[in-house]
């Protein structure tokens, strides 16, 4: 036992669990921070960033899947945007669906919004020598890897990413490879 304390030492995986979530949570207040102050709510943030990076005119539905957001939160946050002229609605594919793209204003905030959240990323990793982050960026992919959820999951791990940044068309993203790797093995009838 810790004197004061009244507990027992934790076993070191439970530090290193504690040290990650602390972490985590310093980066998550620092780019939210960055991005609210690039001109984003970290919900508009994430909208833009997929709608710039990897949707392509995506109907309401699947943005509110992107997003982790109720249909009624989405419709509210597509309203304000297109109120503030970031986005605007467009018939969807199917007739019965609606649309969303970014304006020209709006891809210019997603670029805004990119550049914050890649330079709070660029200062925490700027302490690490280029071989340490290597390794990091190892580590990070197998742990990434572990939380990929199945289809129709909400809050996509990539609503933030720069798809240029990781690779993604490269399939040099870990999400990328391994979701690729899955879909190789159903069609192949290994999985």
């Amino acid at each position: 036992m810790s004197q004061g304390s009244g507990r027992e030492e934790a076993p070191p995986f439970d530090r290193t669990a504690n040290v990650l979530g602390a972490f985590s949570l310093v980066v998550a207040d620092r780019m939210n921070d960055a991005i609210s102050e690039a001109g984003g709510h970290p919900s508009t943030a994430a909208a833009l960033s997929a709608l710039y990076h990897f949707l392509d005119g995506p109907s309401v539905d699947r943005l509110r899947q992107v997003l982790g957001l109720t249909s009624s939160g989405t419709v509210r946050l597509v309203d304000r945007l297109e109120h503030e002229g970031y986005v605007v609605r467009r018939p969807g594919a199917d007739g019965r669906s609606t649309a969303v793209t970014l304006t020209p204003a709006g891809r210019r905030l997603a670029r805004k919004v990119a550049a914050a959240r890649a330079g709070v990323l660029a200062g925490v990793l700027g302490v690490l020598t280029d071989d340490e982050r290597t390794t990091l960026d190892t580590l990070l992919s197998r742990l990434l890897v572990s939380m990929i959820r199945g289809p129709g999951a909400t809050r996509w791990i990539c609503r933030l990413c720069d798809t240029v940044a990781c690779g993604h068309a490269a399939e040099e993203c870990p999400i990328a490879r391994a979701t690729a790797g899955a879909r190789r093995l159903q069609v192949s009838g290994g999985g």
